[in-house]
């Protein structure tokens, strides 16, 4: 398992991820948190190609402020 990067801020209901290296995940991919729960998928990758942001869609409707600076994965 991968990590995918950390949630720096939350957008139009979207979760912005930084990501830690140049591994640039693919959109559509899976999103999960430490204890393995699905948390949304890939939506969009944006920003500097060195060190890009991902945005993630959450899957329900969980609510986004709590999720500030927790680091999710891909599986």
């Amino acid at each position: 398992m991968d990590r995918l990067g950390e949630v720096v801020r939350t957008a139009q209901g979207l979760l912005i991820l930084r990501v830690p290296d140049d591994a640039t995940p693919d959109i559509g991919t899976e999103a999960v948190d430490e204890s393995l729960n699905e948390v949304g998928r890939v939506v969009d990758v944006f920003g500097p190609v060195s060190r890009p942001y991902v945005a993630v869609s959450p899957d329900d409707d969980r609510r986004l402020a709590p999720m500030l600076g927790e680091k999710l994965y891909a599986r």
